[in-house]
């Protein structure tokens, strides 16, 4: 435990350090003025590593720069603020040690010195100072591992899609780190895809866990059950075992789950109590709205798939509700844009869908995740 001590006084300083040395606190370095101190703390430098500082004592009352200004100094400097520092101080204005405490002080105490009294508060704040310690450390462990668990939730989702007869573009902007949306495209044959977009209940870390074990269980849904009304029973099932291992919660999600057959010229979907997605079917504009009710609410739920047919070409936009509940519009005026923007046949390789409605990727804060996808089918 290193500790500074801070006083004008050279008499103040060597009571002090005798004090904290026949008490077992070795490891001292005393201090005559707050320059001396900001030299110490390298405040003039600050990329330069963390000093090692575990407790300051203060005196209020020194020439040039007194204590409370000090302490208020320190306070602006990120990686020194969590340094405890009691104040030393013949002042017995209220009003001053209130101040003192305002700008960031732990604690003070008043000469003359008790010996007994300046331990007992010192063990109080290098107790705390240990315990924040610890939060910040299991803070930065747990900062770690969410970054990898959203390197590997990114893994999982697929690379946008580029083909002669379909195109499958995305925007996926999680509101934190990981994400309760969720899509995935899979590839029965050259001209038949299946392709989802889900929402969680929620969103954080809890809503991305499930989002994860859904998606295993999608894959080999999707791969043994190309009918997507097999495909959301089979969802739903895997929900409801869930929810029953639980028991204290009922998760579910929203989704549309299509299969577009590029040859056939034919898209067939289940809308699971999602926003209704948009079909440009060559000139006609059609809302996917048509399914069942979200997946997981009910042990058994009905499901009906609808199969729409085109003549030369299909643009499918699927989108969760964050995407117009997130920025401060309202959100039919939202709404609207989406339908505006579905209802535009547009041309590019690599199409950004939330671009088309003027967001930026760097748009912030986000209240809920977003994710939109844009699928043309072509001859």
């Amino acid at each position: 435990m290193k500790i500074l001590i801070v006083d004008d006084h050279p008499v103040n300083l060597f009571v002090v350090e005798k004090i904290l040395k026949n008490a077992g606190y070795e490891d001292n370095v005393s201090l005559s003025s707050a320059q001396a101190l900001f030299d110490y703390l390298k405040m003039e430098s600050p990329a330069a590593a963390k000093p090692e500082a575990d407790l300051i004592l203060l005196d209020i009352m020194m020439p040039e720069i007194d204590g409370i200004e000090t302490c208020r100094r320190i306070q602006q400097v990120e990686h020194l603020r969590e340094i405890p520092i009691i104040f030393v101080t013949a002042l017995e204005d209220s009003n001053k040690l209130a101040e003192a405490l305002d700008v960031g002080g732990h604690d003070y105490i008043t000469k003359p010195i008790n010996k007994v009294e300046l331990l007992a508060r010192i063990r109080v704040a290098l107790r705390l100072k240990q315990e924040k310690d610890w939060h910040a450390e299991q803070e930065q462990k747990l900062s770690h591992e969410l970054d990898l668990a959203m390197q590997i939730q990114k893994s999982l989702l697929n690379p946008p899609l580029n083909e002669e007869n379909i195109r499958i573009h995305v925007s996926h902007l999680p509101s934190n780190k990981l994400a309760g949306d969720m899509y995935y495209w899979h590839r029965f044959s050259e001209n038949k895809y299946g392709v989802i977009l889900l929402d969680m209940m929620g969103h954080g870390i809890s809503s991305s866990l499930i989002c994860m074990y859904i998606s295993s269980v999608l894959r080999d849904s999707i791969k043994q059950l190309a009918d997507p009304v097999l495909v959301i029973e089979e969802l739903n099932r895997y929900m409801a075992l869930l929810s029953n291992q639980t028991k204290e919660h009922n998760y579910y999600f929203t989704a549309i789950y299509l299969v577009i057959d590029t040859e056939a010229k034919t898209v067939e979907y289940v809308n699971a109590g999602h926003p209704p997605g948009y079909a440009l079917l060559d000139n006609e504009l059609v809302d996917l709205d048509k399914g069942c009710c979200a997946v997981g609410f009910f042990e058994e739920i009905s499901i009906s798939s609808t199969v729409l047919s085109y003549t030369d070409n299909v643009q499918l936009l699927l989108f969760t509700d964050g995407v117009y509940e997130n920025h401060g519009e309202d959100e039919n005026t939202m709404l609207e844009k989406l339908k505006y923007i579905a209802g535009q046949k547009w041309s590019g390789a690599a199409i950004s869908p939330i671009h088309l409605l003027g967001f930026q990727e760097q748009d912030a804060p986000q209240k809920d995740d977003m994710c939109l996808l844009m699928i043309q089918g072509n001859k």
